[in-house]
C-alpha cells in the first residue's frame, strides 16, 4: 500500500524576519474598520430593507445564515491556501485585494437591486419584487463570502509580520479590534442618518424610496472607506513570497488530487492534524461565542421587550427600547475601542493571555446573568405603576443600569474579539501549523456555534414564555464553562523567542 502524501511543510518561526514595526502592523489591521462598517450597516439597515423588497419577516432570518455558512467553508480554505500561495505579491495580499473587490460588486448589487429589479421587469404595484429580491440574495451571499475570504488572510498577514513575536502578536491583534471598535462607531453613526442620501441626489429614483437612497449612499461611503484602508493595508505590508514548498510541492500535490477536490480535500487533511492546544483553544473559543450570540442577537429586542415592556407595532414603548438598546450598542462599540487600545495592560496586569480570557468570560457570565435583575426591576416599576394600556417610563436608575451592562460588555468583547486570534497565531507558530488553516479553523469554532443558537434560541426561549432571558441564562452558564477551561485547562503560550522579545523592545 503505497504511503500517503504529507502536508506541504509550512515556515516555522526560524526561518522568518524580524518583526514589522507597529505602525505598520496599524496600516494592515485599518482594513477591519471598512469591513466594520459595511457590517454594521448591515445589522442596521439591511432587515428592513429586505421587507421593504417583499421578503416576509420570517424569510429575512433565513438569508442570514449565509454568514455561518460561508465562514465554515470560506475561512479554512482560503486561510489553508493563502499559507500555500506562492504568487509574486505576496501570500495574503491577493486574497484580501480578491476578497475587496468581491465586497464592492456585492454592495453595489444589494445598493441597486431595487432599481435592476424594477429594470429586469419588477412591478412597483406588487407587494413582492421578485427579480429585485434574487438581485439582492446573490450579493447577499457575494458579500458574505467576500468578507470571510479578507478577514482570515488579513489576521493571517498581520501574524506574518509579527515574526513569532508574541509581544506584537497580540498587540496587532489589539490594533484589529481597535479598528473593528472604529468601523462600529462609524458605521453606526452613519447608518442612523437619514440625510445622507442628499449627499448624492441621483440615489432617488422611482424604485428606490428615500430609505433605499439612504442605504445605497451609506454604501457608496462603505466602498470609498474600504478601498482606501486596502490600499493602505496592501501596499504598507512588506510581504515576502512565499517558498515554493509551501504550496508548489511538486508530486505531493499532484498526488493528492487536482482542482476543486484538491482544494477542499487538503485542508480536510491538515484540520485532523491540529495539536491539543488548538482543540482546546476551539473548545474554549465555542463555548465563549454560545455565551455572547444570544445577546448579540436580541440585545435591542430584549431592551425593547424585556426592559421597556413593549410590543412590536403596538404603541411607543418597544421603538423607544429599541433606541435604547442601539445607544447602548454605541456605548458598548467606544468602550470596545478604549480597551482595545488597553489590552497590553490588561495581559500584563493579570499575568497572561489565557488568564485575562478566563477573567473576563466571568465578567460576561456576570453580565448576563445581571439582564434577569434588570428585568426585574422593570416588571416591578410597572407593576407599581398600576396597569395600562401603554407601559409608564421607564426608571431613570433601571435604565443607567441596562445602558450600564451594554457599556461593561465592551470590556469582554474586546478580549473576545482579540485574545483568541493571538492565542491561535501563537499556536500555530510553534506547532509549525499554517496562520492561515489555523485562524480559519478558529473560525468555525464560531459559526458552528452561530448555525447552533440560531435554530435554538427561539424555541429555547419560547419554551420558558417567550422572553429573552431564558437564552442569556443560558449564555452566562457557557461564559462560566469558557472561564474554567480557559484558566485551568488552556496551556499557556509557549516561551519562544524571548531573545527577540528583549531585543524588540530595546529597539522600539
Amino acid at each position: 500500500m503505497a504511503s500517503q502524501p504529507s502536508s506541504p511543510p509550512v515556515q516555522t518561526d526560524a526561518s522568518l524576519p524580524e518583526p514589522s514595526p507597529l505602525w505598520r502592523m496599524a496600516a494592515v489591521a485599518s482594513i477591519a474598520a471598512g469591513i466594520q462598517f459595511e457590517w454594521s450597516i448591515q445589522l442596521s439597515l439591511l432587515t428592513p430593507y429586505v421587507q421593504l423588497l417583499g421578503i416576509p419577516h420570517t424569510w429575512a432570518a433565513f438569508i442570514w445564515l449565509c454568514g455561518p455558512i460561508s465562514g465554515m467553508l470560506v475561512q479554512p480554505v482560503a486561510g489553508y491556501h493563502s499559507d500555500r500561495c506562492t504568487s509574486r505579491f505576496g501570500r495574503r495580499r491577493p486574497f484580501i485585494a480578491v476578497g475587496v473587490l468581491a465586497v464592492v460588486i456585492a454592495v453595489l448589487l444589494i445598493g441597486f437591486a431595487a432599481d435592476l429589479g424594477h429594470w429586469f421587469g419588477d412591478s412597483l404595484d406588487e407587494k413582492t419584487r421578485p427579480r429585485s429580491v434574487v438581485v439582492f440574495v446573490v450579493g447577499f451571499w457575494i458579500l458574505d463570502v467576500a468578507n470571510n475570504m479578507i478577514l482570515g488572510p488579513s489576521r493571517a498577514l498581520l501574524a506574518d509580520l509579527s515574526s513569532g513575536d508574541h509581544r506584537k502578536t497580540r498587540t496587532a491583534n489589539s490594533f484589529f479590534s481597535f479598528f473593528m471598535a472604529v468601523g462600529n462607531v462609524l458605521g453606526y453613526a452613519t447608518g442612523s442618518s437619514s440625510k445622507l442620501h442628499h449627499m448624492f441626489p441621483s440615489t432617488k429614483t422611482k424604485a428606490c424610496d428615500v430609505y433605499c437612497a439612504n442605504l445605497k449612499s451609506c454604501f457608496f461611503v462603505s466602498i470609498a472607506l474600504l478601498l482606501i484602508l486596502s490600499i493602505v493595508a496592501l501596499t504598507s505590508a512588506k510581504e515576502l513570497r512565499a517558498l515554493p514548498s509551501l504550496g508548489n510541492d511538486g508530486d505531493d500535490t499532484v498526488r493528492e488530487g487536482s482542482g476543486s477536490s484538491r482544494y477542499f480535500k487538503q485542508p480536510l487533511g491538515d484540520f485532523r492534524e491540529l495539536k491539543r492546544p488548538m482543540w482546546i483553544l476551539l473548545l474554549v473559543t465555542c463555548l465563549n461565542w454560545i455565551a455572547w450570540f444570544p445577546f448579540l442577537f436580541f440585545d435591542t429586542d430584549w431592551m425593547a421587550k424585556d426592559v421597556y415592556g413593549g410590543k412590536v407595532e403596538e404603541g411607543e414603548a418597544y421603538d423607544k427600547g429599541v433606541r435604547a438598546g442601539a445607544l447602548g450598542l454605541m456605548l458598548n462599540s467606544l468602550v470596545l475601542l478604549v480597551a482595545s487600545l488597553g489590552m497590553e495592560v490588561l495581559v500584563r496586569g493579570v499575568g497572561g493571555l489565557k488568564k485575562l480570557w478566563g477573567i473576563v468570560n466571568f465578567l460576561l457570565s456576570v453580565c448576563l446573568a445581571s439582564t434577569v435583575l434588570v428585568t426585574k426591576l422593570a416588571e416591578r416599576s410597572r407593576l407599581l405603576a398600576g396597569g395600562s394600556h401603554e407601559p409608564p417610563p421607564l426608571p431613570a436608575g433601571v435604565k443607567a443600569a441596562a445602558l450600564a451592562l451594554f457599556a461593561v460588555l465592551g470590556i469582554p468583547l474586546a478580549v473576545t474579539y482579540s485574545v483568541p486570534f493571538a492565542l491561535a497565531s501563537i499556536f500555530s507558530s510553534s506547532s509549525g501549523a499554517g496562520q492561515g488553516l489555523s485562524l480559519g479553523v478558529l473560525n468555525l469554532a464560531i459559526v458552528i456555534p452561530q448555525l447552533v443558537v440560531s435554530l435554538t434560541v427561539g424555541p429555547w426561549d419560547a419554551l420558558f414564555g417567550g422572553g429573552n432571558l431564558p437564552g442569556f441564562v443560558v449564555g452566562a452558564v457557557a461564559a462560566t464553562m469558557s472561564g474554567i477551561l480557559s484558566i485551568v485547562f488552556l496551556p499557556s503560550p509557549p516561551v519562544k523567542l524571548a531573545k527577540r522579545e528583549s531585543i524588540t523592545r530595546k529597539n522600539n
